[in-house]
């Protein structure tokens, strides 16, 4: 049986609201129950079974089809040459171009031009379009929590993976980000490792945008900050190539192997110079090599790093990490596998003079060394397990330093926007965040980025993203707080003032330790000295140095506070004067009153 029940209603009432109202119930339909069809039915015992008042429903994933984008790059050719010049020639062009030039429709399309353009130009002229309207406002102190935010992970696309070795960050904005990809366990290589390397669209993280295809894999790669199409790299088996991506993704030139390193280059940097096509290596062979990319087949000049000063292969220390500043162009510095820190000049005639300083802390290899961007008289080294503040005023010792960290410590940079802020990694996969301003014992952040080992580490120039590179070749880019790329108030003083006490410190201690050095030398000459009274007299030599240094700082806090005293002691003085001023005034007039009531009286 079907039960229908029709609703109607009129069309002009389609759309109004409903109007519903009680009424009783009716009864439509009565079956009646049907006795034959018990038959058809057994009695079973009563049965539980849960129920739910929902709807069955069955879920199902699927996957979209991926939009996969690919960036090409247009090189435009100059046109519009008749064809018999060839705009290559500069003779053609030339004899063209006064032909043209004396031509009478030349001279007066120019002479119209000219009414239009000088009206553009008046019209810059009357406006200053960069005028900085809100420059004597000073910038409010942050106060948010340091922190940082991942961005995007760039994965090395191969099956078998590697170490993602360097950063190079785009010169131009940070729009890209190039990675160089090496395995350095020679012995687990395999012969189907790649030995591409690749450049990153830092906002497409799924396809690289361009890929660089060297001969051997490449352990260093590096921008050059004058032509953004540009980069050198520093490759396995010691060669240096040379790459413009406007020409595709094999290299332009290569070092030939017999003028080459013998080792893996470790680094790579461009020098300050009028063609920009100067830069120079380093590799654990123990050489420094300079080149020019003009003319790859031999280097302009080499320098042995021989702590002895000799210039000797024999001595030389392998050399890991390399420091260029281009406001200095002649000094440089080298970190090697021994832990030692070396500063040379290039301009010096012999090697003796080329090699200036040595700073020796370390008991492992320097993995990092950079000058703050600040103040490069002081530079920063990370080895070992810590991290190494240096000044090169004070060669025995480091004025500053982190502590001891239970795993390895693998590379470092200094904020390019603030003076006191620096960057480590670490064999466990984190990133510390130091801000020596706010705290000296503790990193201010410090941030788990992956399970796995971190190598490389780079900060882009404007401070707010820092990429770091890991053992299985994934580039993690990191977004920081404005607490750590903005520059706080008065902090270029202070930091200036933190180091200077302690390069002076550590000044004091060095001269005590020359003296120390120079009465062992007297004394042994006559044979009367004995161990212990030496090792007694060193600490008691460290123990008045250390005195000295905190006696001059309480010196200075007891000036300043002897003057504030003074000070506070004059003020008293001016309001006990005024007191006694007021209670001569009040004494007068009580004895006047006095003597006016005795006249009455």
């Amino acid at each position: 049986m079907e039960i229908v029940y029709v609703y109607t209603k009129k069309r002009s009432e389609f759309g109004r609201q409903c109007n519903f109202s009680d009424r009783p119930a009716e009864l439509h339909v009565d079956i009646l129950p049907d006795e034959s069809l018990a038959s058809n039915f057994i009695e079973k015992n009563p049965v539980d079974r849960g129920i739910q008042c929902v709807q069955e429903m069955s879920e199902h994933e699927i996957n979209t089809e991926r939009f996969e984008t690919e960036t090409r790059g247009i090189n435009h050719v100059e046109g519009g040459w008749p064809k018999d010049i060839n705009p290559q020639e500069v003779e053609q062009v030339i004899r063209f171009r006064k032909k043209v030039e004396k031509d009478e429709t030349y001279i007066n399309t120019i002479s119209q031009l000219a009414t239009t353009m000088e009206h553009c130009i008046r019209q810059n002229n009357a406006i200053n379009i960069y005028e900085d309207y809100f420059s004597d406002l000073a910038i409010e102190e942050t106060e948010e929590t340091p922190s940082a935010k991942t961005i995007n992970v760039f994965r090395d696309p191969n099956e078998i993976k590697r170490t993602a070795t360097h950063l190079s960050w785009y010169p131009d904005g940070a729009r890209k980000l190039a990675v160089a990809y090496s395995n350095l366990e020679f012995q687990r290589a395999s012969a189907e490792t790649s030995l591409d390397s690749y450049i990153w669209d830092i906002e497409n993280p799924n396809k690289p945008e361009t890929t660089l295809k060297p001969v051997s894999p490449l352990v260093c790669l590096e921008y050059n900050p004058k032509d953004v199409h540009v980069l050198i790299g520093g490759c396995y088996n010691g060669q240096i190539a040379f790459w413009d991506t406007r020409k595709g993704s094999q290299a332009v030139e290569m070092s030939p192997v017999e003028h080459s390193h013998h080792d893996p280059v470790y680094k790579t940097i461009w020098l300050q110079s009028k063609t920009g096509t100067e830069c120079f290596s380093a590799s654990t062979d123990g050489q420094v090599l300079w080149w020019d990319t003009r003319k790859l087949g031999e280097p302009t000049e080499k320098l042995v790093m021989d702590p002895n000063k000799k210039g000797n292969m024999e001595n030389a220390q392998g050399v890991i990490s390399l420091e260029y500043e281009p406001t200095v162009p002649t000094k440089f510095m080298v970190g090697t596998e021994q832990g030692t820190i070396i500063s040379c000049n290039r301009k010096a005639k012999t090697p003796a003079e080329k090699i200036v300083a040595i700073y020796k802390e370390h008991i492992g290899p320097v993995y990092c060394l950079q000058r703050n961007p600040f103040f490069p008289k002081n530079f920063l080294t990370v080895g070992d397990w810590t991290a190494r503040i240096w000044s090169e005023d004070v060669r025995d010792s480091s004025i500053m330093w982190t502590k001891y960290h239970m795993s390895y410590m693998t590379d470092g940079c200094w904020s390019p926007v603030r003076p006191a802020v620096f960057f480590t990694t670490k064999m466990d996969g984190t990133l510390d965040v130091w801000d020596y301003l706010f705290k000296q014992n503790d990193p201010t952040l410090s941030l788990q980025v992956c399970d796995e080992a971190l190598h490389s580490l780079r900060v882009q120039d404007q401070g707010h993203l820092i990429a770091t590179g890991s053992h299985t070749g994934t580039t993690t880019l990191l977004e920081l707080s404005s607490s750590l790329c903005t520059m706080q108030r008065n902090e270029k003083a202070l930091v200036t003032a933190m180091f200077d006490r302690e390069t002076k410190r550590e000044k004091i201690l060095e001269s005590r330790q020359r003296e120390l050095r120079l009465k062992r030398a007297g004394t042994s000459a006559a044979g009367n000295e004995d161990d212990e009274a030496n090792n007694d007299e060193e600490e008691d030599l460290v123990e008045s140095a250390e005195k000295d240094f905190f006696y001059m700082i309480n010196a200075d806090k007891k000036k300043q506070a002897a003057k504030n005293a003074k000070a506070n002691q004059a003020n008293k003085d001016v309001d006990n004067t005024i007191i006694e001023e007021n209670g001569d005034e009040d004494g007068e007039k009580k004895d006047t009153e006095n003597g006016e009531k005795e006249d009455k009286e």
